[in-house]
């Protein structure tokens, strides 16, 4: 008679560490490649417009979100560069890196919500326009990009909790390129004294033929 045991097997229970490592490692790559490209496609939208009156008649007006603020294009980047150099490093370095990328992400939903509603750009470029450096932006309306920006830094922030908390389940960069360490060389054989070409490139390259 057989029996059936509700006992995990071994290997299952080692393989699930290495499975969930797998996604989460696939799930902070995506979102945090993707947040990076969202943000910084968001601070080349127009987040604000708005008129300045010049001669007696109204002169359009807009701006950009790198306008506004370069502070979410500049941490992307940087979120861009902790995503790589998470496999670069270990251990307390891993943290550090991880870190680094969920603050970048938390900087840019910051940055970006904080400048949803800024009008100091218009206003300066009203001033420009018509002269009048008491003159401020008529019409003021704002779109919705600062928030898609916002987006893109929550997924750079997601990407890097995951990080903090599956990163030790992650690969790293091979030892051997981390110690620098050269491959050892071969000891050439010596050559074959009935085979005379195998004489000659010996005595070419410096060396004793007989291998004494």
């Amino acid at each position: 008679m057989d029996y059936v045991t509700a006992v995990p097997h071994p290997r299952s229970e080692a393989a699930a560490p290495t499975r969930s490592g797998r996604r989460s490692l696939a799930a902070a790559l995506l979102f945090g490649a993707l947040g990076a490209a969202v943000a910084l496609l968001a601070t080349r939208q127009r987040w604000a417009e708005g008129t300045a009156t010049v001669a007696g008649g109204a002169f359009p007006l807009t701006v950009k979100g790198s306008d506004v603020t370069g502070v979410p294009a500049a941490l992307a980047i940087v979120g861009l560069a902790a995503l790589v150099a998470v496999f670069a490093v270990r251990r307390a370095g891993r943290l550090l890196v991880s870190a680094l990328l969920a603050l970048s992400g938390a900087g840019i939903v910051a940055a970006a919500l904080m400048s949803a509603s800024d009008a100091s750009v218009l206003d300066e470029k009203a001033a420009q326009a018509s002269g009048d450096t008491s003159a401020t932006v008529a019409a003021l309306s704002h779109t919705g990009w600062p928030y898609v920006a916002a987006v893109g830094g929550a997924l750079i922030l997601l990407a890097g909790l995951l990080a903090l908390r599956f990163g030790s389940r992650w690969p790293a960069m091979s030892g051997r390129y981390e110690r620098g360490t050269d491959r050892p060389r071969r000891t050439a054989r010596p050559a074959d004294p009935e085979r005379p070409e195998e004489i000659w490139k010996a005595l070419d390259r410096g060396e004793d033929p007989t291998g004494a």
